[in-house]
């Protein structure tokens, strides 16, 4: 797989020619707070150093070394993970050499010394078949990520009296802001870390620390994507209980558990939640376009999505003088008590009536955790992994889109309207013969579990049904059907097919980039712009970069694999010009023309996401990466800035083009009436 690294090639160029130009960290959490994150003022924090050059050709010279250790393993064919383990070091050292103004102070760059050693000491240690970092209780291991081929860390703690034979919980831990937490500082941090204060009760769990890519825009994007590959790399290497695994983060860590617990409520037997950032985006930039609010909803508004914990116990938690990261807990429990759900108690200890929803208070604290809490969150905890995760009989689940779209026996297939309320009750009685539904904005709903099912009463209509391990039913008009098992046919928004541009980049996916003649040389030039901006900020925040080939190199097997994003116009790039007219726009050499509006196409050119005409199972994507602006990459939140489609206009000499228009497709992948905005400048 052939890659790009534009900002590392050049990075490394000048490092080595001793004039290195540092680029500012983005998003310090004074700033982050000034989006919602409500942190307590710190002292200012020092601006980074420059490591010298001899302090950079020592780590030059150690992650040689190890890239040289990871070939020869590889060539005697090592175990995979083990190798993995090896190798994670020798990325972290191509990441500091990348992006070395990340360095905070002259400890960082000595214990980056330190840790590449550590590298070393594995790659020989694995050389002669005598690995023993996976010794001890506390241990740093890695995967290889399936969505870029970054190899990423992750810690283990193990309990103190661990039995591998038995299946073992698994806290999942989510960590605050880190901006410059490079690999090396995560692993040495990591094992060197003493217990938290309050310490975490042991209840015989492993625990997982996830490195999450820095902060993975708040732990979205390819930060969700870490946390899930985290756990799958853990449970191949320990003997993990699936039914009792644990979320739980603090402070950015809290609102990366508040966005995977309420959007995979049937993945966790528990969620802890402590000082969670909230996003004011919609607040704080009334400039939007409504296509682009419209997208607010996949995950920047906790209190919309709080109806999920009818099927997860979670407690939240905050400091009594932290009041910006107390809003979160409060925008929760008050939407679950508009449903239905009052809550109970003292002010600081209130439990939610109907719901597993618990809400806590540290009295006389700011940002952390008291004691009292630490001790009632530890209670919480074993009592409901004790009893692990069941199947429940009610299911009451809400989602805005069908990227997230599953709790237990439901699956919501499609949707009536993206990015409004849909929303599904559904009981189950008679060990399983009836079922009671009542959904929302739903028209496509599978159920799972039916083994013994014969009667679905569903919006005040009565289905008999042949019992079966899977019943799908779809609304046509007012009235429901059974329909085939599986994918409907046709064209419509389904799960992880369903936009806005930036899905896309939650899966594998394949930047192409053109060789040929272009049609109009300024789009060209601006298309490679942007392309090597987003390798350069996803190489940077997110810890890798992204798969790269020429257009004349993509084979039938990178379309069965990966997303494909196409840069150029039908001129430079093979792959568009295939796919001119098979796409909702109309691409010539003088006009481009989407939904009735004519551009001019020397300076304007589409971006978009469609389902891939040439494998309906994967996306396309037109001239662009992640639409978020610079400060998402490492802030709390990404906002989409493009919906599914725009038109943008070239900006000579700017990385980023300026958006012309926008919007969203409809639920068929069509252009529909009034979903086009206008706009002046673009995602910078």
């Amino acid at each position: 797989m052939k890659r790009i690294l534009p900002v590392a090639s050049l990075a490394l160029s000048l490092i080595f020619q001793g004039v290195v130009a540092q680029t500012p960290a983005a998003a310090p959490a004074s700033v982050a707070g000034a989006r919602g994150g409500g942190q307590p003022k710190k002292a200012p924090t020092p601006p980074p150093i420059t490591a010298k050059r001899a302090e950079l050709e020592k780590i030059k010279e150690r992650t040689t070394q190890i890239e040289a250790l990871v070939k020869d393993l590889k060539a005697k064919r090592a175990s995979p993970e083990l190798v993995a383990d090896v190798e994670v070091y020798a990325h972290a050292g191509r990441m500091l050499m990348e992006c070395p103004d990340m360095f905070t102070n002259q400890g960082a760059i000595d214990r980056a010394f330190t840790t590449l050693d550590q590298g070393i000491e594995r790659g020989k240690q694995l050389q002669a078949n005598r690995p023993q970092w996976n010794q001890g209780r506390r241990q740093i291991h890695a995967y290889v990520s399936e969505i870029d081929g970054a190899v990423l860390p992750y810690g283990v703690a193990l309990p103190e009296n661990y039995d591998a034979s038995k299946p073992t919980r698994l806290y999942v831990t989510l960590h605050g802001r880190a901006n410059t937490q490079t690999e090396t500082e995560f692993i040495t941090s990591f094992l060197n870390r003493k217990a938290s204060n309050p310490p975490v009760a042991d209840q015989g769990q492993i625990g997982l620390d996830c490195f999450g890519r820095i902060n993975g825009a708040g732990w979205h994007w390819a930060g969700e994507r870490d946390v899930f590959e985290s756990i799958a790399a853990v449970k191949k290497r320990f003997n993990i209980d699936d039914k009792r695994i644990v979320i739980r983060g603090f402070s950015q860590g809290g609102e990366g558990s508040w966005h995977i617990s309420l959007h995979h409520p049937d993945r966790f037997v528990a969620a802890e939640i402590g000082a969670g950032t909230v996003s004011h985006t919609a607040e704080q930039r009334p400039e939007l376009l409504p296509f682009q609010r419209s997208t607010l909803r996949i995950w920047e508004n906790i209190s919309e999505w709080a109806l999920n914990i009818h099927n997860l116990p979670l407690a939240g938690h905050d400091g009594e003088n932290d009041p910006g990261q107390l809003e979160s807990s409060l925008r929760a429990r008050a939407q679950l008590e508009k449903e239905g759900y009052p809550s109970v108690g003292e002010p600081d200890y209130l439990r939610s009536q109907g719901v597993p929803g618990l809400w806590m208070v540290s009295k006389e604290t700011g940002h952390g955790t008291s004691p009292l809490v630490r001790q009632r969150l530890d209670a919480f905890l074993k009592e409901h992994v004790d009893q692990g995760q069941s199947s429940p009989e009610r299911i009451r689940f809400v989602t805005y889109t069908t990227r997230y779209n599953r709790s237990y026996w439901v699956t919501v297939d499609r949707l009536g309207k993206h990015y409004e309320r849909a929303e599904v009750d559904a009981q189950r009685a008679g060990g399983g013969a009836s079922y009671a539904i009542k959904t929302n904005n739903v028209t496509r709903l599978a159920l799972r579990e039916t083994a013994s099912a014969r009667e679905i009463k569903i919006d005040g209509q009565t289905l008999k049904v042949k019992s079966a391990p899977e019943i799908t039913l779809e609304r046509n008009g007012s009235a429901w059907q059974m329909v085939n098992n599986g994918p409907a046919s046709g064209l419509h928004k389904m799960h992880a097919l369903q936009g806005p541009i930036d899905d896309a980049f939650l899966d594998p996916f394949l930047l192409v980039r053109p060789t040929g003649t272009p049609w109009n040389d300024a789009v060209n030039q601006q298309a490679l712009r942007t392309l090597a901006r987003f390798d350069r900020m996803w190489g940077r925040f997110f810890r890798g970069h992204p798969f790269v080939k020429d257009d004349r190199d993509v084979t039938e097997a990178d379309f069965a694999k990966y997303h494909i994003v196409l840069f150029g116009d039908p001129g430079s790039n093979s792959w568009i010009a295939k796919l001119n007219g098979k796409l909702p726009i109309t691409w010539t050499k003088q006009r481009v023309t989407l939904g009735g509006q004519t551009f001019a196409a020397s300076e304007n050119y589409p971006a978009m996401i469609y389902p891939n005409p040439l494998n309906p199972t994967k996306y396309v994507v037109l001239n662009t990466g992640l639409t978020i602006n610079d400060r998402g990459y490492n802030g709390d939140y990404g906002t989409p800035e493009w919906g599914d489609y725009a038109v943008v206009k070239v900006h000579a000499g700017a990385e980023v083009p300026d958006l012309v228009t926008g919007g969203l497709f409809d639920e068929n992948w069509q252009l529909g009436d009034g979903v086009m905005g206008r706009a002046v400048g673009g995602a910078k």
